[in-house]
């Protein structure tokens, strides 16, 4: 009997070890850690749109740049799958203080598919900048995006997530003057823990209109621009893995649960011989 209760919790330790080990392996998995940054490497491209219909699309670990006038609305667009935070972080070059008239305030929102502004769980989302600036940076962070919600709520969910930059505030005198940006998008995934019984069945990735496609309408003039969907699917296509580190703790629970109940059983089934034996026997 000591034998196997030796053996039982020697199995118990083990199992704990194995999830403290699995949980560890998890963290450092480099899937599960936040996208390398764009000051890494990543390039993006050098324009932005200007609606969200002309939003420029980037991908998570890019940077794009684009030269634009002070009152212009700049949008980008990036993919944002389940279980990821996103980051928003932009930069504005401003024009020379001695060009300036005053300060300014310079804003970026995040939009989801549905065109629905998404707060920020913390950041800079607005600044201003003081009239001897040469630079303001702003940033959002946003929630994790759920895999599925209800109709009513304002959750964030797989799909499309427009950015977009702007001056709220600034002399009237200095509308125009040119200025630099620089949008930097990460997503980090943040594991089982925000799993969702659900799952959509579509990504929230409307379509857009492409300008520089057009195909024959019915008068024959061939202007009706074609309606392609936005190139913002993840690397690894949406909701693609279907491994989350849930699996380990359920798994790895139940495996647990059976060896304490084992271990359980053990102390109290006796060592099998009655306690009193009754006479002639």
């Amino acid at each position: 009997m000591v034998r196997t209760r030796r053996v039982l919790a020697g199995a118990l330790l083990a199992g704990m070890a194995l999830l403290t080990s699995a949980g560890s392996a998890a963290a450092d998995d480099p899937s599960a850690s936040p996208s390398p940054s764009a000051s890494d490497g990543g390039t993006g491209p050098t324009e932005a749109g200007t609606t969200f219909r002309t939003a420029t699309t980037i991908q998570p670990s890019q940077r794009a740049t684009a030269g634009a006038s002070t009152g212009d609305y700049l949008y980008w667009v990036f993919p944002a799958d389940a279980g990821q935070r996103a980051t928003v972080k932009a930069t504005v070059t401003l024009p020379e203080a001695t060009t300036r008239h005053g300060a300014s305030t310079w804003q970026v929102d995040v939009y989801d598919g549905l065109r629905r502004r998404q707060a920020c769980m913390y950041g800079h989302q607005t600044r201003k900048a003081a009239a001897d600036a040469s630079t303001v940076e702003l940033s959002c962070v946003l929630r994790t995006v759920r895999a599925w919600s209800e109709p009513w709520a304002n959750d964030p969910l797989p799909g499309n997530y427009y950015v977009r930059l702007t001056v709220v505030d600034l002399p009237s005198a200095d509308l125009g003057q040119p200025v630099q940006t620089t949008v930097e998008v990460t997503a980090a995934d943040q594991g089982g823990a925000h799993d969702v019984d659900g799952k959509l069945s579509e990504p929230l990735a409307p379509y857009a209109y492409a300008a520089q496609q057009t195909t024959d309408d019915a008068s024959g003039d061939g202007d009706t621009p074609l309606r392609v969907p936005l190139n913002t699917e993840p690397d690894d296509g949406w909701a693609s893995g279907w491994w989350t580190d849930r699996w380990i703790w359920t798994v790895g629970g139940g495996v647990l649960g059976a060896l304490a109940a084992m271990f359980g059983y053990s102390l109290t089934r006796g060592n099998g011989r009655p306690s009193r034996v009754p006479p002639g026997a």
